[in-house]
């Protein structure tokens, strides 16, 4: 005797009967959402598992035709979702019975990504990944149906619901084995992780395993600029500007998405994650390209994330610099072989760079109203290059004063460059910069500790022409104006 469900489509006696038997329930629809509340709990998955329901399930979800049994499919998947949460007799039953190649087959099918039928597709991963943490053979499995190209149609469906669940089941791959990271950044698997990230760049994640994907790959390792790279061809960003013309961007939406997560990802876990040298030269490269778009900015309006592709990718990268050369070279506790990087960083011009772009910027705000109220000089014009963002010149303070600190060369350097003027003249308050004066103060007193001769520097300065800044009399610094290039600069008042 068959079973007819509600769209007429009829099921063997053989394959429904167990269910029924199992419930106690006279339709296959009721006895699924009871076996499924049953299975949520651990007496109830192991009661089942003596039952040999993972098994029984597979084998109805095998005999069910798409669309026209995709409610009861989805039951059953359901099913095999709580039935595999946690109970290893169950995830061993799903490996055993090809488990893997049936859900994979499911979700993957034309029919199923074709109709968008998110809920199916969302389900067949949640089983995946609850058999994906019960061991290294269970993800072995897993890892050759997920490595393949078609669950790079999975990744491009723009779901959160969906992204999540796979993310989970790549991360829980991947941990802990190279050779797997390897694979999935190479030029065949690429793709796969490349869609993962466009599908968050534009509706975003809820759950944390794609930054654990992209500490591992990119931070860690050394899949940054592949996948970066990827990213860029993917698509052609463009804008209208007010005049209707388009404009070109440097980067894409997804790069500037893909370093904003990093940027957060070693913010919070600096001290968790190993940085690879690969990583930071990278961000570092990035940075060069990013400031190109200085000749182009207006004043900022806001801070990151401004808006603008650009901007924000700009000052990503300066953010991850900053968090990267915040390590002090003196704790016990840092990783090992990590006062590497920021030195590479600084073999590679990093100092340079930042203190000529400190230099070409128009002066913090308040020195230049004081400075253009003095000559008589309208505030609304200036030189010198405008902040792209709000914070951008604290940031590019900060990262000096965290490489300066307990670096004699690095002092040295920034003293043989004419540096430390500079950096006295960001010790203040600015509208455009907050917390501009306490980097500010941070940097100079990581010039000076244990360094007589920046010392000597600072306790030599002339006071000449000098305006009062209300702002500076604590610190014993007030503005000088240099006669031959009316440039201002702080000077030391003690």
């Amino acid at each position: 005797m068959d079973a007819t469900i509600s769209s007429g489509v009829s099921i063997p006696e053989s394959i429904f009967q167990p269910f029924i038997t199992v419930s106690n329930l006279s339709t296959l629809d009721k006895a699924l959402e009871n076996l499924i509340e049953l299975a949520r709990t651990d007496d109830g998955r192991s009661d089942l598992a003596s039952k040999n329901m993972v098994a029984t399930t597979l084998h109805l979800c095998q005999s069910l035709s798409y669309p026209s049994c995709g409610s009861i499919l989805l039951l059953a998947l359901k099913l095999v979702r709580n039935l595999c949460g946690g109970e290893l007799r169950n995830q061993d039953s799903f490996i055993e019975q090809n488990g893997v190649d049936i859900v994979s087959n499911i979700i993957c099918s034309k029919e199923v990504v074709n109709d968008l039928n998110y809920g199916i597709i969302r389900m067949g991963l949640q089983v995946l990944a609850n058999v994906s943490l019960a061991g290294k053979e269970h993800r072995g499995v897993i890892w050759d149906r997920v490595y393949s190209l078609k669950f790079v149609q999975i990744a491009k469906l723009r779901r959160k619901d969906t992204c999540d669940p796979l993310c989970m089941i790549l991360y829980t791959c991947i941990e802990g084995n190279d050779a797997l990271i390897d694979k999935l950044c190479s030029e065949n698997a690429l793709p796969l992780l490349v869609e993962i990230i466009r599908t968050a760049s534009s509706v975003g994640f809820g759950e944390d395993w794609l930054k654990l994907i992209l500490s591992r790959t990119c931070i860690e390792e050394s899949y940054f600029s592949p996948l970066f790279s990827k990213l860029q061809y993917a698509s052609t960003e463009s804008t209208t500007d007010g005049s209707g013309l388009r404009q070109m961007h440097i980067f894409t939406q997804d790069q500037s998405f893909l370093l904003s997560v990093l940027s957060e990802i070693v913010n919070e876990q600096i001290e968790h994650v190993t940085v690879s040298k690969a990583f930071a030269f990278d961000v570092f490269r990035t940075l060069k390209t990013a400031l190109g778009i200085l000749d182009r900015v207006s004043r900022p309006k806001s801070s990151l994330p401004t808006g603008s592709i650009d901007i924000d990718s700009l000052g990503y990268s300066l953010c991850i610099l900053r968090d990267i050369c915040a390590f002090d070279d003196g704790l016990e506790n840092i990783k090992e072989g990590y006062v590497d990087i920021v030195e590479s960083l600084l073999s590679f011009g990093l100092i340079e760079t930042l203190l000529d772009l400190l230099r070409d910027l128009e002066p913090p705000s308040i020195i230049r109203k004081s400075v253009q109220n003095r000559q008589n000089q309208d505030t609304t014009t200036s030189s010198g290059k405008l902040c792209p963002y709000k914070g951008f010149r604290s940031d590019i303070v900060a990262v000096i004063g965290n490489c300066a600190y307990r670096r004699k060369h690095v002092q040295d350097e920034i003293r043989a460059k004419n540096g430390i003027l500079l950096m006295l003249q960001q010790c203040v308050t600015d509208d455009e910069n907050p917390f501009l004066r306490e980097w500010g103060i941070w940097g100079v007193r990581n010039l000076l500790e244990g360094n007589g001769e920046n010392q000597r520097l600072v306790g030599e300065l002339e006071i000449q022409g000098s305006v009062d800044l209300p702002e500076l009399s604590g610190l014993g610094l007030r503005v000088d104006i240099d006669q031959s290039t009316r440039r201002a600069k702080l000077v030391n008042t003690g």
